[in-house]
């Protein structure tokens, strides 16, 4: 699995959760976190230029998701079930966050799936810790623990 970021993780807890949630995941298999820079607001090109540099750390054969304010929304289970139907087809899942701009119209329209982790809008490291607590938690709910209530 990779995790495709725009910018870098600021603040001491966010990298604290994110290395907590990794570490989890991987008794089940590798967290993978690629970030690329993000462009000042001020660029016309912003957002184009973040999405060229996402695009740029997949492989062929890899299936994108992309986290978007019109993707699907799914409780933890549906993630579970997803994740796991993901999985079996032997690609590479990669998840793609966006900047404080979103993703451009070329990484949406790479992806293979969309989701939406909220209708409510969060900073996108918060929402990398979110998306890593929720994919341990698809990995627990796979393996039947009980962590999940």
């Amino acid at each position: 699995m990779r995790i495709l970021c725009v910018g870098k993780l600021k603040e001491s807890w966010q990298r604290d959760a994110c290395r907590e949630y990794e570490k989890r995941i991987s008794r089940f298999e590798k967290a993978e976190i690629c970030e690329v820079d993000d462009c000042p607001e001020t660029d016309p090109r912003a957002m184009e230029k973040e999405g060229e540099a996402l695009l740029s750390r997949l492989k062929d054969g890899d299936m994108l998701v992309a986290l978007t304010l019109d993707g699907e929304m799914v409780d933890s289970e549906g993630l579970a079930k997803k994740y796991g139907q993901w999985r079996q087809t032997g690609r590479r899942v990669c998840f793609a966050i966006g900047g404080s701009l979103g993703l451009s119209g070329d990484v949406t329209a790479r992806a293979e799936h969309k989701l939406c982790l909220s209708k409510m809008t969060f900073p996108h490291a918060l929402a990398r810790v979110i998306l890593l607590e929720q994919l341990y938690r698809a990995h627990m709910i796979l393996a039947g623990s009980r962590y999940h209530k």
